[in-house]
């Protein structure tokens, strides 16, 4: 006797369609916000960029050189850019799976909002490491700092 796995499937009703299609249409909302952002994002970048090296005096530094701020203004909205394209991704082919009741798409369009919440996972996790490291270096200045107001 074959021991087959079984197929097991999950139906989905007219509502959780309608519902469905509404966090596709809000999904599309906000990547195409996220697109402008992004897209504002790089103009301010090379704006900042120009203007920095325009009006940079020839001895008086700036702290920081325009081409790192450009470089930096950029990544960033790389980092931004590779979320939203998910969220986008997902929306069109959730959008295209209830209008023709395509299992495929569906699935395709699941694996981009899970591509989504992982990448923002990451992101997040990265941000916190980054934090917990400032919030220590900012600890280990405080000691060096705790004679400065005696006058000794």
């Amino acid at each position: 006797m074959e021991n087959t796995p079984e197929i097991r499937k999950i139906e989905i009703e007219e509502d959780t369609l309608k519902d469905l299609d509404i966090t596709r249409k809000w999904s599309m909302f906000m990547a195409i916000i996220g697109f402008i952002a992004t897209g504002i994002m790089v103009i301010v970048g090379l704006v900042a960029g120009v203007f920095l090296s325009v009006f940079k005096a020839q001895n008086a530094p700036l702290g920081i050189t325009e081409s790192i701020l450009l470089i930096f203004i950029i990544i960033l909205a790389a980092i931004y850019f590779l979320p939203i394209l998910y969220l986008y991704r997902f929306s069109k082919h959730m959008g295209n799976a209830i209008r023709t009741l395509d299992k495929t798409l569906m699935q395709k369009a699941f694996k981009y909002l899970k591509r989504y919440y992982v990448y923002m996972g990451i992101l997040i996790i990265i941000i916190l490491a980054f934090y917990f490291v400032a919030f220590i270096a900012s600890g280990a200045s405080l000691a060096f700092l705790k004679d400065i107001g005696t006058g000794i």
